[in-house]
């Protein structure tokens, strides 16, 4: 699936990227912008935007019902049958571009002394050149996620 939320959501539309989903999300997308972002690209629309969704001629679209996260991601997960295993981070959090896998050695001298000698695998944004490793972090996400009832591949 292919997403475009509008501004309300950015929680919404970080956690999607985190289990890979991919999100169009900014400021700048609102009403027409939005719609408009939503057909060039063929993507579907997440919104809390009453007065849009009773636009005509709306392209796919889904009302994200509740003001929290949890309960707008299930929604979505739902929605659009995404909870099958999911991979976590293979997105920029960022810029929303898949994450490639980068050679260790390539980042020593990007990341700070103890996460070099800690962690074995890195990630590294094509686009704004963001490093991700798997730290704490990302077994605090797998473990929201799983309490969610969102499965997770390793």
């Amino acid at each position: 699936m292919r997403f475009a939320a509008d501004r309300m959501l950015g929680r919404l539309a970080r956690w999607l990227r985190i289990i890979g989903q991919d999100v169009a999300y900014g400021a700048h997308l609102s009403g027409a912008t939005l719609v408009q972002t939503a057909r060039h690209e063929g993507r579907v629309i997440l919104t809390r935007d009453t007065r849009l969704v009773r636009r005509r001629g709306l392209p796919p679209h889904l009302f994200v019902t509740s003001d929290h996260f949890r309960e707008q991601l299930r929604q979505v997960v739902s929605a659009f049958d995404l909870a099958s295993p999911i991979g976590v981070l293979t997105r920029c959090l960022d810029c929303n571009e898949e994450l490639l896998e980068t050679d260790r050695g390539c980042v020593r001298d990007r990341v700070p002394p103890y996460v070099w000698a800690t962690q074995e695998r890195f990630m590294t944004c094509r686009r704004c050149h963001r490093i991700f490793w798997g730290a704490t972090h990302l077994e605090r996400m797998r473990e929201e996620l799983a309490g969610l009832g969102i499965t997770v591949s390793k």
